[in-house]
């Protein structure tokens, strides 16, 4: 596959949702991670994300007053157990952390779980682990082309420098929305500090649609992380 412009694939498409990026930064020393959400409806807009008390962070409504329905908007984006990040789009965060404390490992997880029961977009739920040494693993759970059947795809990638994958929900904008198609996109990663990074990402998301950002390196020698969270709602 063609290496990718994650600052293209964010400016081209007013609507990818909710996505996660992974990999490696150029001079193959950090992992790079980030996870954004955006929103169409006040529901979705009215969130913040802030950090949760076991590594990662969760989702706040904004304004509590305005919170209609917090079915599929408050969850644990991230997690962390045992030197490994999971990143999610939904409350599949726990499951997987549940499971792999267990013993099991993050497939056993995903095989209890499907696409989100909103039809008749029914989002798909994407999930990535971290490894300590920066391999990493991603999923995507959707709906069988439209239909209300889960098929479920794994994709397990080793740490490649200056290379991530990035995963979103939606193809692109629509009614109903069309879920993501085909594989992780690869993407070319840099060696800018972790604040150069964030701002690339939140620049290029669509202005009215954007909600939150996650961005965390972890230095794969001494496993020393830098976190920054970007919220519109201030």
């Amino acid at each position: 596959m063609e290496m990718k412009s994650l600052a293209v694939e964010l400016n081209t498409n007013t609507y990818p949702g909710r996505g996660i990026v992974i990999g490696r930064s150029a001079d193959n020393k950090k992992a790079v991670i980030a996870y954004f959400i955006m929103g169409r409806s006040v529901n979705s807009r009215n969130r913040i994300f802030e950090e949760n008390d076991r590594g990662g962070i969760r989702t706040k409504a904004f304004d509590e007053s305005k919170m209609e329905d917090p079915h599929l908007i408050i969850y644990n984006p991230v997690l962390k157990l045992d030197g490994k990040t999971i990143v999610t789009n939904g409350d599949q965060t726990d499951t997987i952390y549940d499971f792999m404390q267990e013993g099991h490992c993050y497939r056993k997880a995903l095989l209890t779980r499907e696409y989100e029961d909103d039809a008749p977009n029914y989002t798909p739920r994407i999930s990535a682990v971290v490894k300590p040494n920066g391999d990493y693993n991603m999923s995507i759970l959707k709906s069988n082309m439209g239909r209300p059947q889960c098929v479920r795809y794994f994709f397990e990638y080793p740490a490649m420098a200056g290379v991530g994958h990035f995963l979103h929900t939606y193809q692109c904008d629509g009614d109903p929305i069309p879920s993501f198609e085909g594989e992780p996109t690869p993407i070319a990663l840099g060696n800018e500090d972790i604040d150069a990074f964030t701002e690339m990402v939140w620049n290029n998301l669509n202005e009215d649609n954007k909600v939150s950002l996650f961005t965390r390196y972890i230095d794969l020698e001494s496993g020393e992380e830098e976190t920054r969270i970007v919220n519109k709602n201030v």
